[in-house]
């Protein structure tokens, strides 16, 4: 099965796309994560892409693309995958399509998560990662047990760039902009199935396997409300 994830920054994607590799057998395919590798590797499009993440900006296509496609061809995304954060625009989705039908390939579903701003901001801002292990905590939903050092090795946590509270805000409008129409594109081609972002992780997960079991149908699926 080849998935795609869709919401707005902090809407869970990440903890459903790897609830959803596990049970489906399939990886997780996360343009976020394979950016940020990029970046620490320390190369060109790595540190390009750095710097564009950090002003709370979508990386250029090119970029992505490229990433996205070499992890495609690795041997356990043969069976499919759950893109994650993947894609963000329209011309994205189009030279996705394209380049899976080169293989003879195309997304089976495309799962849209709804979770209001307000949410977005509070899941997003208080987020706290490690400098040493890359650990990740949140400082309401998930607190480390000494405040300001990771859990597992005791390295000192920091608030990343892209997670500050201005950075989610730009990111945000970014997403009304350029991938919020992803909705409709895929709702028109009858791919799409909304769930609801808020509540527990398993709920949400019940949510979205039930979309998969029984899709709906296109016809009057909008871009839909915060």
């Amino acid at each position: 099965m080849r998935l795609v994830l869709l919401g707005p920054p902090g809407a869970g994607k990440g903890t459903q796309a790897r609830m959803l590799a596990e049970r489906l057998g399939v990886p997780q395919i996360a343009s976020g994560d394979l950016l940020r590798s990029a970046a620490r590797a320390g190369t060109t499009l790595g540190l390009k892409a750095k710097e564009i993440m950090n002003r709370g900006q979508l990386v250029p296509d090119e970029v992505v693309l490229k990433l996205i496609e070499e992890r495609m061809h690795q041997k356990d995304a043969q069976k499919g995958f759950i893109l994650d954060g993947f894609p963000r625009s329209r011309a994205q989705a189009e030279a996705l399509r394209a380049m899976l039908g080169r293989a003879n390939q195309a997304i089976d579903r495309v799962i849209a998560l709804s979770v209001p701003d307000s949410e977005v901001v509070r899941r997003n801002s208080g987020r706290r990662t490690c400098r040493n292990c890359g650990a990740s905590f949140h400082v309401e939903f998930d607190p480390p047990r000494v405040a300001g050092r990771c859990d597992k090795c005791g390295g000192e946590l920091q608030q990343r760039e892209d997670d500050k509270e201005e950075t989610v805000r730009a990111r945000l409008k970014v997403y009304e902009q350029s991938t919020r129409p992803l909705v409709e594109y895929y709702a028109r081609k009858g791919k799409l199935a909304r769930v609801d972002g808020l509540g527990k992780p398993e709920e949400i997960l019940k949510r979205i396997l039930k979309a998969l079991g029984a899709p709906k149908p296109a016809t009057g699926v909008g871009a839909g409300s915060r």
